[in-house]
């Protein structure tokens, strides 16, 4: 195990040779290496990789970068001066080509194996293989773990090129998608959802590559063409990225003792997860079996806190299998995610992703995520009953924590000091029926209104073709629905005059207080989709705006920003292909 390490403390990093002597590589140092694999990292063709935790791999260069943005607010956060994102060769290494770096950092990278589970079903024929073990990093490749001011980072190329785990893809990312995860991560830390990080993002000036997508306008539920887009490589940051997957692969080989290592090789990711994620709420001097019961629990917490702040600003992942799953406890898949628009509890941006990974079903899935990482534990406490049946506990009380933290949310989102069971069924019902904008109705709730025309901003008035079935039945007349969401705002108003009046709070106070909560921006993906159009010709100003207003979700902005990015989404943007619904191609 490696130990943690005295940081090196730079007031203010401004060269590649300054990040350099923070580099501190305990994922390779620690782990096993894959014995087939080849010591210079040129292993970009699919394969099976049997055992160890990483496979090492030269990131694949993007041809004639250019620089599109970086996270100014984490560069800040990491003391790295913002000069540094468009020097040479910070540029180089974080556009692929790691060849020249100065040591320590190395010269070849790592990409890692996991397992596939589908709501709680394992998965092998998704391996061109099938048998699991060609299913892993395919196209992301870690260059970098340092120690910055106490907190210890991993940067990863999100489309660095093939690796053995590529299935017979390219390995690319598109600048497409690498600027709507680019936007999405800065946007989820601003609003205090946990989250990988983005650092920087660039383009190739000639280099593209062909992916399905939908034509001008179309109505077509999956893409219905092909397009070439320019090549880009965005930067993520975390504290590691070992998700459920990763622990789910050595625990299924411990389980069908696959090689002769392959509980020690479950127990050593497992023990560096907690090393790299939870250390400084685990015991290092606890014997193994104590620190997994302590790992389940501390999991459990963050990732039914993580659910919780998902739901409170309207995002849905779309596609919450276990290997989109960080044991860390925070949002690490930017695919096939959406934000909330108009209210619905079966939200679901991605084509593929059903009622099974919907906005409100999100809870659920994320238990079944929980029962595969529980399960790929089990074979660490095979000898240790009675830490089998914590662990069994913990899993157990899994939909009550997660039932806890959703009922604290709401009463937060209503500025209620405790859920009220009855008033948010009503609600829940009056937002469906309207139906009314997720983000905008709860920011005009924020203003605690006397009476329901603030709210009338969020009621979505000519819903047109994009009404959903469960909508069309409860269609209303208008004055009842007045009628029905005035009574429901008068015993809102009850509840919260009796909280304040119990809490010595203003109404101002309350206002403010609910305004921290409730964002007035969102990144909606009608937003999202004319700044990487215009990205597209080399025109990166409104994705540098989006990332400025995204970065401020829950400030009061300019009279202009509010007039563009806080209102209805527009009537003709309903059901149509890469704006209301997209597949999983990036």
């Amino acid at each position: 195990m490696i130990k943690p390490l005295s940081p090196v403390t730079l007031k203010t990093v401004t060269t590649l040779d300054d990040l350099a002597e923070l580099a501190s590589y305990s994922f390779m140092d620690s782990l096993n290496c894959d014995p087939d694999a080849k010591e210079n990292g040129a292993d970009h063709s699919p394969r099976q990789v049997f055992t160890g935790h990483y496979v090492p791999v030269s990131p694949t260069p993007i041809e004639e970068p250019e620089y599109v943005a970086h996270s100014s607010h984490f560069f800040r956060e990491l003391g790295f001066a913002d000069s540094m994102a468009k020097s040479a060769d910070f540029v180089r290494m974080f556009s692929g080509d790691i060849s020249q770096v100065p040591e320590p950092i190395r010269k070849v990278g790592w990409a890692t194996g996991y397992a596939l589970s589908i709501y709680g079903s394992e998965y092998f024929q998704q391996c061109p293989f099938q048998t699991g073990n060609g299913y892993g990093d395919g196209r992301a490749v870690s260059v970098f773990e340092a120690v910055i001011n106490e907190q210890r980072w991993e940067m990863q190329l999100k489309g660095g090129g093939r690796t053995p785990y590529c299935r017979g893809a390219d390995g690319r990312a598109v600048l497409r998608s690498s600027i709507r995860e680019f936007l999405a991560q800065d946007h989820m830390h601003s609003l205090g959802v946990p989250t990988s990080r983005s650092l920087s993002l660039y383009v190739s000036k000639t280099q593209k590559a062909k992916r399905p997508w939908y034509s001008q306008g179309s109505l077509s539920i999956d893409p219905d063409m092909y397009v070439s887009e320019a090549v880009a490589i965005t930067t993520r940051v975390a504290p590691s990225f070992i998700r459920v997957g990763q622990l789910e692969l050595f625990g299924r080989r411990a389980r069908k003792q696959e090689h002769p290592n392959a509980k020690q090789e479950l127990e050593q990711i497992v023990l560096h997860a907690i090393f790299r994620e939870y250390a400084d709420v685990i015991d290092q001097k606890l014997s193994s079996a104590e620190k997994v019961v302590l790992l389940a629990r501390e999991f459990r917490g963050r990732l039914t806190s993580l659910i919780a702040n998902w739901i409170r600003v309207g995002f849905c992942q779309g596609n919450f299998n276990s290997d989109n799953c960080a044991v860390g406890g925070f949002t690490l898949d930017y695919g096939p995610f959406g934000f909330c628009d108009v209210f619905n509890p079966h939200f679901q941006s991605w084509t593929g992703g059903g009622h099974h990974f919907s906005f409100l079903n999100q809870p659920v899935a994320a238990q079944q995520n929980f029962q595969s990482f529980c399960t790929a534990l089990r074979p660490l406490l095979a000898s240790h009953q009675d830490y089998l049946l914590q662990l069994d506990e913990i899993q157990s009380g899994f939909s009550k924590v997660m039932q806890t933290q959703m009922q604290e949310m709401w009463a937060a989102k209503l500025g209620l000091s405790t859920f009220h069971g009855e008033l948010f069924n009503e609600l829940e019902t009056l937002m469906a029926q309207t139906p009314v904008d997720y983000t905008i109705f709860f920011r005009e709730l924020s203003t605690v209104p006397d009476n329901i025309e603030p709210l009338k901003k969020s009621f979505y008035q000519d819903f047109g073709s994009s009404m959903t079935s469960m909508q069309e039945s409860y269609k209303t007349a208008p004055e009842v629905m007045q009628q029905r969401w005035s009574l429901w705002l008068t015993k809102w108003n009850s509840l919260v005059n009796s909280d304040n009046t119990a809490l010595s709070r203003s109404r101002d106070e309350l206002s403010k207080q609910m305004k921290l909560v409730n964002p007035k921006y969102i990144l909606r993906e009608w937003f999202v989709v004319p700044a990487y159009q215009q990205a597209s010709s080399g025109n990166y100003s409104l994705v540098r705006e989006l990332q400025d207003v995204m970065t401020q979700p829950y400030a009061e902005q300019s009279k202009d920003i509010e007039d563009k990015y806080y209102r209805l989404k527009p009537s003709e943007f309903f059901e149509v292909g890469g704006l209301s619904h997209l597949s999983c191609s990036s």
